[in-house]
């Protein structure tokens, strides 16, 4: 029987592209074996008394009595045991976990953005697609490419939709490479995203400057190589001085070059990736624009493109059609789906409100302040840690903890244990895998001088404490809710059930 339904949105000429919903577009639709929805009121369906009983439970669930007071206690204290950005510095490293603007918040709460079905017709949600076809022209205007897919929900679906484009260039051109190249440094998503794409992963060597060897890289490239998947800046926080000869180098035997977005924030504004070569540009809008992330999710990988691959992208993508109206359209090679629906559309959404609310010049001063924080930071420790490449950093930099554990037995990973006490999330720890006792330390754009400041003093403390009390850094954390685990115990045989913990 037929369908009715309301559903916020409105045409793109006449809704607000972030604010109040228009007034409601009724549509209907025939689907067969459907009870009616009428209006904003549902109908109960009339389900046989039978089937309902089969799906009863002989008992009653035995549910604790718990006061309204006790139950808001028991949660109030479990959420004051979780750090958070909202908290304070959470420099970790590669991952950008920066405060997110409460503004963003509202926009994801609004009706026209949140209480919308994806299944609705094109007709309903004009709002929706116009938000989709702007944010991609941003994309690509703060990336330089043609044009971009929103659908992958995370950084690492992007790097696999990336590598399914490459492989369909290829294709198209009765090519089959078979490797694609990764720095030493990189992050250890790109070469399992390779391997899942198909291909083979070849690292490419890092010079003594913690750069990619252009040396190196020479001997490496011939017809075999699909591409390379860099990060610019790299891991280890530098800026790759010789990128357009690296990218030539690639492109000399028609390989494709992807430009893995995770460090995205340290250079909006400044530098763009197609300007630099760059034939692939994933983003982490959960990094760098206004979605707090951790713990799974929520997240979004848009991946842009130059021009000469814009043909193969996952549909489908919001254009104009030939009414003057927006609707989805599908490129004619297109390598298909890579997310279920649009994508996860409320990151989306609160990108686009984040990139509105500070303009051009705001996002370049964003990634400024990155710059100077990290630097600021890195000169502040550099006299009780031990700094493997001291150029100018980018965003990031990455210390060691190796001379402190040779002198006094002290471990990187104590260090950010002890971290913890001191108010502070720990750092990312043992990454990259080219330094020695890695302490990589992002304290992005939104830490103030005094917080920056405080971290500073409390991790040179902490190099203090390891030369006269060692011991104490060794049994830290001793103040948190949850004590030091036995790393190797707790991936060996995880407690994955509260029979197994209480057993």
């Amino acid at each position: 029987m037929p369908v009715k339904g309301v559903f916020a949105g409105g045409r793109a000429s006449s809704a607000p592209l972030v604010g109040q919903a228009s007034e409601p577009t009724i549509f209907e639709l025939s689907v067969p074996g459907r009870s009616a929805y009428s209006g904003r009121n549902t109908e109960v369906p009339e389900w046989p008394i039978d089937a309902i009983e089969a799906h009863l439970r002989p008992e009653a669930v035995e549910l604790p009595e718990v006061s309204e007071r006790d139950l808001v206690a028991h949660f109030t204290r479990l959420a004051s045991r979780n750090y958070s950005v909202d908290l304070g510095a959470y420099p970790l490293g590669s991952c950008t976990m920066k405060y997110n603007p409460r503004f963003a918040d509202q926009v994801a709460a609004m009706d026209g953005i949140s209480g919308v079905h994806p299944g609705t017709p094109e007709n309903g949600i004009q709002g929706w697609l116009e938000i989709f076809s702007v944010l991609e022209s941003y994309i690509c205007a703060i990336t330089g490419m043609a044009a971009a897919t929103l659908q992958p929900p995370a950084g690492a679906a992007g790097e696999l939709t990336g590598l399914l484009l490459m492989r369909a260039y290829h294709r198209s051109k009765g090519r089959n490479p078979q490797k694609v190249l990764i720095p030493d440094s990189a992050h250890g998503t790109n070469p399992a995203s390779v391997t899942l794409a198909g291909y083979n992963a070849v690292t490419v060597p890092s010079g003594p400057d913690g750069l990619v060897s252009v040396d190196g890289l020479r001997q490496l490239v011939d017809e075999d190589v699909a591409g390379i998947m860099l990060t610019n800046p790299n891991t280890l926080g530098l800026f790759e001085t010789e990128i357009v000869e690296i990218l030539e180098l690639v492109h000399s035997v028609d390989g494709l070059a992807y430009y893995d977005g995770a460090n995205l924030n340290a250079i909006v504004g400044i530098v763009r990736p197609g300007d630099m070569g760059f034939d692939i540009v994933h983003s982490n809008l959960h990094k760098t624009f206004a979605t707090p992330h951790g713990g799974g999710g929520p997240g979004a990988g848009p991946v842009a493109v130059a021009e000469k691959l814009a043909r193969f992208l996952p549909g489908s993508l919001a254009r104009v059609a030939a009414d003057g109206s927006l609707g989805w359209f599908v490129p004619e090679e297109s390598i298909g789906r890579v997310h279920g629906f649009y994508g996860n559309a409320v990151v989306l959404a609160r990108a686009l409100s984040f990139m509105q609310y500070l303009g051009g010049d705001g996002l370049k001063r964003m990634s400024e302040l990155a710059v100077l924080n990290a630097n600021w930071l890195k000169s502040r420790i550099e006299d009780s840690y031990f700094i493997p490449y001291g150029q100018v950093c980018m965003h990031e930099f990455v210390a060691s903890a190796a001379n402190i554990k040779k002198q006094w037995g002290v471990r990187a990973l104590d260090i950010a244990k002890s971290l913890m006490e001191e108010g502070f999330h720990a750092p990312t720890v043992y990454f990259p895998l080219v330094v020695e006792e890695a302490l990589m330390i992002e304290p992005t754009e939104t830490e103030s001088p005094q917080t920056l400041a405080a971290l500073a003093e409390s991790l040179i403390h902490l190099a203090e404490l390891a030369e006269g009390n060692p011991e104490v850094l060794a049994a830290a954390p001793a103040r948190t809710p949850v004590r030091r685990l036995d790393e190797a115990r707790a991936a060996r045989k995880p407690i994955l059930t509260e029979d197994q913990r209480t057993g």
